[in-house]
């Protein structure tokens, strides 16, 4: 079978919008949302055990945006190709996002190297997501950014395509240990904590690689002649300001839903955060039991009077 035949395989059993089934779990009647302007999501890797499908779920259920960027490797072809894995939360998240698109959301799709195949539709329409190669992106206080996947300044995927390859095998190796790491965690009560992005902080080459490649991409923004650039693709939520020929360049990397599970948002007046869910999910949960802790406490002292 040819790589053309493969792709062509791939493309063929995923839950395209004419074949997304109604949700395992549907999206919660009434549920609050918290309202930003923009959300940029990428590196979701949808059918991999990697992928944290349940935390995404939880932040496509309480966030809404007029407006979101899909970053890239959102579905994971490489790994699809060499076993086919697509659990229930994952249609649960294609079925969210196409209902997202419904509602009124503008949602751009730029495809990275792990779902390059769908590089092909570039400037196409599927259930109101568009497919784009790049985008730009203008916000509310005017700086204008340029957002793309990143693996284009990637020198390994560049020059040595066979070494990113083998890349992918070791890291999915560690994105096992991390799920066996995580179930144990769970089980004792504690919160999500990721294996792998502690061990990036630690290797010297690892944060060398990323600072490089943070600079190479502020570097083509700057000329370019934006005020910044939104990408993804090593797994490193930052943000980094550069100067370029007199100019502040800012760098976004808005993560991923594999080891930090971050979202970048920007809000009403142009003001730009990287949300950590991990974290956001547990200072919600401490607020609910200070809440329901509060208002036992109300009624014993009601009860007392």
């Amino acid at each position: 079978m040819t790589t053309s035949d493969l792709t062509s395989a791939t493309i063929a059993s995923l839950p395209l919008p004419s074949s997304v089934t109604e949700p395992r779990t549907p999206e919660p009647d009434g549920n609050a949302r918290r309202k930003f302007r923009t959300i940029w999501i990428s590196d979701v890797h949808l059918g991999t055990k990697g992928c944290n499908a349940d935390l995404l779920i939880d932040f496509l259920d309480t966030t809404d945006s007029e407006t979101m960027y899909l970053v890239g490797d959102i579905i994971d072809g490489w790994r699809l190709k060499k076993k086919f894995y697509w659990p229930a939360a994952h249609n649960d998240i294609v079925w969210r996002l196409l209902k997202r698109a419904k509602r009124g959301t503008r949602i751009v799709y730029i495809p990275g190297n792990h779902d390059e195949m769908f590089r092909q539709f570039t400037g196409l329409n599927f259930g109101g997501i568009e497919i784009r190669r790049a985008a730009f992106h203008d916000t509310a206080d005017g700086r204008r950014l340029m957002v793309l996947h990143g693996d284009e300044f990637d020198a390994v995927m560049l020059s040595h395509r066979w070494l990113a390859f083998l890349g992918d095998w070791a890291y999915v190796s560690v994105m096992k240990l991390n799920h066996l790491v995580n179930s144990v965690r769970k089980a004792m009560g504690k919160p999500y904590w990721s294996l792998s992005k502690a061990a990036k902080h630690k290797v010297k080459n690892a944060v060398e690689f990323i600072s490089k490649y943070e600079e190479i991409v502020a570097r083509a923004a700057g000329e370019r002649g934006v005020d910044g650039v939104v990408c993804g693709h090593i797994h490193t939520a930052e943000f980094r300001a550069f100067e370029h020929q007199g100019r502040q360049v800012e760098y976004w990397n808005d993560g991923d839903w594999v080891e930090g599970c971050n979202a970048l948002v920007e809000y009403e007046d142009g003001r730009m955060e990287i949300l950590n869910w991990p974290e956001e999910m547990k200072q919600r949960e401490d607020a609910e039991a200070s809440r329901v802790l509060a208002e036992k406490g109300d009624d014993r002292a009601q009860e007392a009077a």
